[in-house]
């Protein structure tokens, strides 16, 4: 099931209540909610000596911006005493989307703040941040009707994870590329601090003539805009890493905002994670920021000098190393775990029906007194990232990662063949089995087997061993 499509366009920014904070980040106070994310996610890290390609983000019917408007975000900080609140899907919809498990179905977010608002715009993106459970939930088209909150789609991700989905879990937020609303977010506290730079990548869409039909997305995104295919025209694919080479003269640009935003896209760049409607670029800022670059009418000096910047950047190709958020050198790895444990799960025996829990990102099963074993024929337990396909002859590894007893069995049935190429047998917690992948038509065969005299869970890493 493809991710539900969005409508992007740019509005006129509006001012409304945003996300507050009353305390200070330490320096490495990362997966927090004034820093979220590690500090080797690529939204905090950088690039040494990127190398560049050669087409330009073009022109179109309105000029670049760089807004807090109602097609951005807010991210709301919940606390341990906020309630509990359900979200249901529209009144007349199928449900609520949820994006890990592609499927339909009401989710309990467990602390929701009061401030809690979305965006005004038809995406109506809000982003809520849990630190007691390590969680951003992030939301399309979330409403509020009378006491009930409702919304189109639903996906969550580590506060101190990645900040990009990955191939088994590959849809985590809200935007197109998979990715939360809130990701390379430039927010209100750093607004107010007037830094020199940002010092983390920004957020940009484009709208369809800069972006790419073939392909979609590049690593790290997992997923692109439903008709990307038919609607692109450009060059640029979602996932891209867009920079201002360091020949740019940033003393030129008159507005110091342009220079602050010049000399981000100088260190970090921005990655594209979504389309809009006739805008050549557009970078978010958190609504509820101070942030207006036409705070007295229309400004032809700042809309030139966007241009500017729209003229000078360029895709990144490469880069001799990177850095992330701490000054250390790290390799980025597209090496991410291509299991998940979606997908329908019958009953093979036993009394207990073990069920998929996105959060777990495992199959959770009661305590028993008795063990249970369910199945999984759908094929979904591995979705098809373009650029994390398995490879033939390549050796990969699955890891078993379960609780309270729970075992973990993976096989493949190579449909073309008329043969089993993988069965791994039942792996208990922490124990892995080496494959070389043969499948040309895999069909995947996934059992959780459940522990007993307490909880348990089943669930798995599958990475590329070589």
């Amino acid at each position: 099931m493809q991710p539900l499509p969005r409508a992007l366009r740019l509005l006129p920014a509006v001012a409304l209540l945003g996300s507050v904070w009353s305390g200070t980040a330490a320096a490495d106070d990362w997966g927090t909610y004034l820093k979220p994310f590690s500090a080797d996610s690529l939204w905090n890290s950088r690039p040494v000596n990127p190398t560049f390609g050669d087409d330009v983000i073009p022109t179109s019917s309105y000029f670049p911006a760089i807004t807090a408007n109602a097609y951005s975000t807010g991210m709301f900080l919940a606390s341990p005493q906020d309630p509990a609140v359900t979200v249901t899907g529209a009144s007349g919809s199928k449900g609520l989307f949820n994006t890990d498990d592609e499927n339909y179905h009401d989710v309990t977010i467990p602390h929701w703040p009061a401030a809690a608002k979305p965006a005004p715009g038809s995406d109506g993106h809000a982003d809520i941040v849990d630190p007691v459970n390590n969680i951003i939930h992030s939301f399309w088209q979330l409403k509020q009707q009378g006491t009930q909150w409702t919304a189109a789609q639903y996906s969550w991700t580590r506060l101190n994870g990645r900040g990009w989905p990955e191939p088994g879990h590959y849809y985590q937020g809200a935007r197109a590329t998979g990715v939360p609303a809130s990701g390379g977010l430039i927010r209100i506290h750093e607004v107010a601090a007037k830094p020199d730079f940002y010092s983390h990548a920004l957020a940009m869409s484009l709208t369809f003539n800069g972006l790419s039909a073939n392909p979609t997305y590049v690593f790290p995104a997992t997923s692109a805009d439903t008709n990307a295919a038919k609607l692109n025209s450009g060059k640029f694919p979602e996932g891209a890493l867009v920079m201002l080479p360091a020949s740019f003269d940033t003393s030129k640009l008159t507005d110091p905002e342009l220079r602050r935003i010049a000399e981000t896209l100088k260190r970090y760049g921005a990655y594209i994670v979504d389309a809009n409607t006739g805008t050549p670029f557009v970078i978010y800022v958190e609504i509820g920021a101070s942030y207006n670059l036409h705070p007295n009418g229309w400004n032809n000096t700042v809309a030139s000098e966007l241009q500017v910047i729209r003229a000078g950047l360029r895709r990144v190709t490469g880069a001799s190393g990177w850095v992330d958020g701490n000054g250390k050198n790290f390799t980025p790895t597209q090496n991410l775990n291509l299991l998940s444990m979606r997908g329908n799960w019958t009953q093979q025996f036993g009394s207990t029906l073990g069920k998929y829990s996105s959060w777990d990102q495992a199959v959770v099963f009661p305590s028993t007194s008795s063990v249970s074993e369910v199945v999984n024929y759908s094929n979904r337990g591995m979705n098809a990232v373009t650029w994390a396909k398995p490879v033939m002859g390549a050796t990969y590894k699955i890891t078993a990662r379960t609780t309270g007893g729970g075992k973990l069995r993976f096989s493949v049935y190579d449909q073309a063949a008329g043969k089993m190429t993988v069965d791994t047998g039942y792996l208990d917690n922490g124990q892995s089995k080496t494959f070389t992948w043969t499948a040309t038509t895999p069909a995947l065969a996934l059992y959780a087997r459940s522990g007993t005299g307490q909880a348990s869970s089943v669930g798995g890493e599958l990475l590329k061993a070589d």
